[in-house]
């Protein structure tokens, strides 16, 4: 069995918007020489419009389909680093498809440091309102469970050296189980 077999080889990060899906996953794809795909820009290339567009014309339920539809694309890929949407584990049929497709791993960031993190970004649809870290709180309260319950790993994205440390950390001993198996 060759490493990170679960059963594609694939990392897959998830956790809410703003925990360094994106920058951490192109940093690690460049380390191990894997190709990175970032499941939201996915959507915007296939689609040929942005989020917020998608979000306006369709609604949540329109762009959470094409999310599913491109989850189960990206999923059946080999070797690859995918970061997914922070909404990407609200149907079962996704935690299902990353699950089982890949070693997932939770980056757990606070609603107060994705606040941070996200103030400025003007392509988070969900964050435009008032309150925004109300908003992340609410987010927060209603999917930290289901990123647990879809995680083989769970990290606190801290400080990006340490949270890099301890993606390759997971790397390693997934590595290792893979050979004694």
């Amino acid at each position: 069995m060759r490493p990170m077999e679960k059963p594609n080889g694939n990392l897959i990060l998830i956790g809410l918007m703003g925990a360094g899906k994106t920058t951490l996953g192109k940093h690690l794809a460049q380390m191990l020489g894997r190709p990175f795909y970032d499941s939201d820009h996915e959507i915007c290339t296939a689609s040929g419009v942005s989020i917020p567009t998608i979000f306006e014309v369709e609604g949540e339920q329109g762009f959470r389909n094409r999310e599913t539809a491109m989850l189960k694309k990206l999923a059946a890929e080999h070797n690859i680093v995918l970061s997914t949407g922070g909404g990407a584990v609200l149907r079962e049929e996704n935690r299902d498809c990353l699950r089982n497709n890949g070693t997932v791993v939770y980056l757990h960031t606070l609603p107060e440091i994705l606040l941070e993190r996200t103030r400025y970004d003007t392509n988070r649809p969900l964050l435009k309102v008032a309150d925004p870290l109300a908003k992340l709180q609410e987010l927060y309260t209603a999917r930290d469970a289901l990123y647990r319950k879809t995680a083989h790993h769970v990290i606190e994205s801290g400080s990006y050296q340490n949270t890099v440390n301890r993606l390759l950390d997971i790397l390693k001993s997934e590595e290792t189980a893979a050979q004694s198996a």
